[in-house]
């Protein structure tokens, strides 16, 4: 298999899947991805928190380390690290690294406000420094929260988190074709959007993006279609076909066993 860090660089973008337990990592992983990712915001409403405000952190590691225990490399949605103080958050990448954790995603805001680039760059050399095999995605986010919303803007803040030892480049937001293709010209670092609402995975690559991540868009869908089944079946209407009962069993069966079994 392609380590994580080749899959950055392969002819087409590697799509990842982001997974908010271990039912929707193992469903992933059953269907061929190679690589599983982590999302914030399911992981935290799926305990009834909004996403950020570092509410994640202990979830996050947990189901990241029985990702870990997949045929999958995982990557782990950190948010901030969870912490201001750089020394913190490498600790904490070293200890993913260690279950085995091939990547984690490092946003440069914290609560809902872009930070200094200098204090993230910090953040992303200290990480470096204590688990140089990890690949590090810079999350820059001048579009997702409406700040600084230029390539420009966004191009500074790569290059300053690619001097300081970036794998990857993520821009959550970037919308606009011109826009994600002049971000992707401007650093040489391979670059990850969200799932685009019109551009197809090809069109995207054609732009220059090299990762494409789902988010939080399955545990989106995942809940409008439990709504639709129970509308459906208090309505009277045919419920929807699903995975059977006995095959999810299975899979949960054959995960408690590991693979020794």
């Amino acid at each position: 298999m392609p380590t994580f860090k080749e899959l950055h660089h392969a002819g087409t973008p590697l799509v990842l899947p982001n997974a908010w337990d271990l039912g929707s990592g193992l469903a992933f992983a059953s269907v061929g991805f190679p690589a599983v990712g982590t999302t914030s915001f399911g992981i935290a409403a799926s305990a009834g928190m909004p996403d950020g405000g570092r509410a994640s952190q202990r979830a996050t590691v947990a189901l990241a380390g029985q990702l870990c225990r997949l045929p999958v490399h995982v990557t782990a949605d950190i948010e901030d690290g969870y912490s201001a103080d750089a020394a913190a958050v490498a600790d904490l990448v070293a200890e993913l690294a260690v279950i085995g954790v091939a990547g984690v995603n490092l946003e440069d805001s914290t609560d809902g406000h872009l930070v200094d680039p200098a204090a993230h760059a910090a953040k992303l050399a200290a990480v470096k420094l204590s688990a140089p095999g990890v690949f590090v995605n810079a999350r820059v986010d001048n579009f997702w929260f409406g700040q600084e919303t230029t390539v420009d803007a966004v191009l500074r803040r790569a290059r300053a988190y690619a001097d300081a030892g970036a794998d990857g480049i993520f821009v959550p937001g970037v919308a606009a074709a011109g826009d994600i293709r002049g971000i992707a010209a401007g650093t040489a670092l391979p670059v990850n959007v969200l799932a685009h609402p019109t551009l197809t995975v090809a069109e995207l690559a054609q732009l220059g993006v090299r990762r494409v991540s789902s988010g939080s868009l399955p545990y989106r869908c995942a809940v409008d279609a439990a709504v639709a089944a129970a509308n459906a079946l208090r309505d009277g209407m045919p419920v929807p076909k699903a995975t059977s009962y006995w095959d999810m069993q299975a899979r949960l069966e054959a995960f408690q066993q590991g693979p020794e079994a």
